[in-house]
């Protein structure tokens, strides 16, 4: 029998100026005239699509040295006499592919956001086609299953990552030590550059949108508008980073629980649902229980706990219900073994490369993760936060992008943060302290509805961005948009899948 926990573990604006500035002592890397020719032809996947490369510096810190190859996937403007520019877009993880978001239509755009603009998605820096991140099979799956019980363990977990990173470097390249999302905002102002236009507008979702904040502080001024949907709060200590997501966790777990007890149609309507999922939890912990629907896949208690929250990003509560009754009806038995490469990819390097959130021992570790059960006593904590900060136990020093408060270039447009009131991934407290940062530079759009990801969920949401990016209509500060609850389907047999850990859209 296979457990993967360890493998996914490592998988894990408009006209008006605005009154918030960048510290005056941020740091400018790259080259203001670096640009390069994009081969465009036909995609693979979808002729209709136009897949290119564009050469981009392995290290900013020197524009003239190695390159790599950076992918982008184009959907051209579909009214190309109303064409107003491009809208660059990024789905988040870290690790999503910009490139599959546009072939696979990325979020629904309206119609008329297709026939305005070139939607262009990018694969990251280490990311997919982009030069990923590989790391040796076996090491990967070597990765602790569970938090360290002493110092002995914490000690040993530290030698584990700084393992895994010398492994991932010597399988990777020079790149390994420079996919930071401060080094993507740099690509993505030669993205432009390289495609000849004097501004551009961004949508990112998720972790998407920290390279749009980043993009914001350091070349606001070539931004025609900017959507932040779902937003990551990039000023936060280890104990915020830690308590806030299993808050949010929590909250979007509990939603799910009052809505089974109100709606017959849930497959554990009636139940008492807390104890049934504290059951499957003692019995994943001793190695019971398997995925229903994937074979091969044993379930661990990190696993399962992020099968869960993944089912809480559309939400599809019907789907986790039945998802929760069938590991219950579980008997045990034996399952197949699946093949896997021998290199993996490691999104989490990303993370680590972009924050600092030191954990000193096991002491303080024993104590954010007993803190963050007693705020989310269901989920148990957050397995997303824990799996971050447990990845870069030991590697302090490679983070590129210190945490701070989020502040823009002078001459960015207004930017439109958006947000769920209930999102199990990047809590709505997060884009409130966010647009608190932005000092007036920010307008902030709540869904008060559920889910991770705003735009395509209804028309009030979808319009105010589409306004915005079309006509740069900024929608009032602070407008809220009623929530639509989660519709049953009639009949639903499904089962989530097994899905990489992380701030994806």
């Amino acid at each position: 029998m296979r457990r993967i926990s360890a493998v996914l573990g490592a998988l894990v604006a408009c006209g008006a100026l605005v009154t918030g500035v960048a510290n005056a002592g941020d740091e400018r890397r790259g080259d203001a005239g670096y640009r390069a020719d994009i081969a465009w032809a036909p995609c693979v996947e979808l002729a209709d699509v136009e897949c290119g490369t564009v050469a981009m510096p392995v290290d900013w810190g020197d524009p003239r040295g190695e390159k790599f190859d950076l992918a982008l996937a184009r959907r051209k403007a579909t009214d190309p006499a109303a064409r107003e520019g491009v809208l660059l877009v990024n789905p988040g993880g870290p690790g999503d592919s910009g490139v599959d978001y546009v072939l696979g239509g990325g979020p629904p755009f309206s119609a008329e956001l297709l026939a305005r603009f070139d939607v262009i998605g990018v694969d990251p820096r280490g990311v997919a086609r982009s030069n990923p991140v590989l790391c040796s099979k076996g090491l990967v799956e070597a990765r602790p299953l569970s938090d360290p019980v002493d110092q002995a363990g914490f000690a040993a977990l530290k030698r584990y990552n700084r393992e895994l990173a010398a492994d991932c470097r010597e399988r990777t390249g020079p790149l390994f030590d420079h996919v930071d999302t401060l080094s993507g905002v740099e690509d993505m102002d030669a993205v432009r550059r390289s495609l000849g236009e004097r501004e551009v507008s961004y949508y990112g979702v998720s972790y998407g949108t920290l390279l749009g904040q980043q993009y914001a502080r350091r070349h606001g001024d070539r931004l025609r508008a900017m959507v932040l949907d779902s937003t990551m709060d990039h000023d936060q200590d280890t104990w915020e980073f830690s308590g806030t997501q299993a808050v949010g966790a929590e909250g979007s777990f509990r939603e799910f629980l009052a809505w089974c007890g109100r709606n017959a149609s849930c497959a554990l309507h009636g139940r008492d649902v807390p104890a049934l999922w504290a059951e499957l939890l003692v019995r994943v912990d001793r190695g019971e229980l398997t995925h229903p629907n994937v074979p091969g896949v044993v379930l661990d208690r990190d696993l399962l706990r992020w099968i869960v929250v993944s089912t809480l990003y559309a939400p599809t509560w019907a789907e986790l219900a039945g998802f929760l009754a069938a590991l219950e009806a579980q008997r045990g038995g034996a399952v197949a073994a699946v093949a896997e490469p021998e290199l993996l990819p490691n999104a989490l390097e990303v993370f680590c490369q972009d924050w600092r959130l030191p954990v000193r021992d096991h002491r303080e570790f024993a104590r954010l993760s007993a803190r963050a059960d007693r705020l989310a006593p269901n989920m148990r904590g957050t397995v997303l936060a824990e799996q971050s900060l447990r990845s870069c136990v030991g590697r302090e020093g490679a983070a590129d992008t210190p945490q701070r408060p989020w502040r823009v270039a002078p001459g960015t447009p207004k930017v439109l943060v958006v947000n769920a009131l209930h999102d199990p991934a990047t809590p709505h407290a997060w884009a409130v302290d966010v647009h608190r940062q932005a000092r007036g530079a920010a307008v902030l759009l709540t869904y008060e509805g559920w889910g991770h990801g705003v735009y395509g969920r209804g028309a009030c949401a979808d319009g105010a961005v589409d306004r915005y990016l079309v006509d740069l209509v900024v929608p009032r500060d602070g407008t809220r948009c009623a929530g639509t609850e989660p519709q049953t389907p009639a009949a639903s047999t499904g089962l989530p899948e097994v899905v990489r850990p992380g701030w994806g859209g």
